[in-house]
C-alpha cells in the first residue's frame, strides 16, 4: 500500500510517500512545497494545488493522511493553515484518494506511544520504522512521514 502523508501549512507544505510491504516500511519519496512569502494567499493556495496535484499524478497514492487541525498557539497561522488544508483535501478527494486525518498528539501516541512525545522522539522512532539510507532534516517533512506511519499503524489492512 503506497501510503501519501501530509503535514499542512501555506509557507511549507511537507509530504512523505511510503510504500507497506507486510511488516517492512519504505520511503519512497518525500519533500515539501514551500510557497514564496511575497506572493498573496491565493497565488499561494493554487501553488500548493499544482504542486500537491504533481505529486499524486507522480506517486499515485492509495490513501492519504492528513494532520488534522484541533488547537493552535498562534491565533495568526491557524487561518491560513486550514486554508491550505481546505486546498489539498479538494485536491485529494477530485482525485479519489481515500482521506484518513490524524490531530499531533493522536500522530505522537502512535508513533511512539506517549501523545506529548518530543520532535526528536518522534524522529528516532520514524528513523527506526522507515528502511530508507537518510531521512530529511525538514521537521515538516519528518512529520509528514511520521502521518503515513500512523495510517499505517492505525489500519491492519495495510500489512497484506
Amino acid at each position: 500500500m503506497r501510503i501519501l502523508g501530509i503535514d499542512p501549512g501555506l509557507a511549507i507544505v511537507g509530504y512523505g510517500i511510503i510504500d507497506i510491504e507486510k511488516d517492512e516500511n519504505y520511503l519512497v519519496s518525500s519533500g515539501s512545497i514551500q510557497t514564496d512569502k511575497n506572493n498573496n494567499d491565493s497565488a499561494r493556495l493554487l501553488e500548493i494545488q499544482t504542486d500537491m496535484q504533481t505529486i499524486i499524478d507522480t506517486y499515485k497514492p492509495d490513501v492519504a493522511s492528513i494532520e488534522k487541525l484541533f488547537y493552535f498557539k498562534n491565533q495568526k497561522t491557524i487561518i491560513p493553515v486550514a486554508e491550505a488544508r481546505g486546498v489539498i483535501l479538494a485536491t485529494l478527494e477530485k482525485n479519489n484518494i481515500k482521506i484518513a486525518e490524524f490531530t499531533p498528539i493522536e500522530v505522537k501516541q502512535m508513533i511512539t506511544g506517549y501523545g506529548r512525545a518530543s520532535k526528536q522522539e518522534v524522529a528516532k522512532i520514524v528513523e527506526m520504522s522507515i528502511k530508507y539510507k537518510k531521512l530529511p532534516k525538514l521537521d515538516d517533512t519528518l512529520d509528514s512521514i511520521a502521518i503515513a506511519l500512523c495510517y499505517g499503524r492505525s489500519n491492519p489492512t495495510t500489512r497484506n
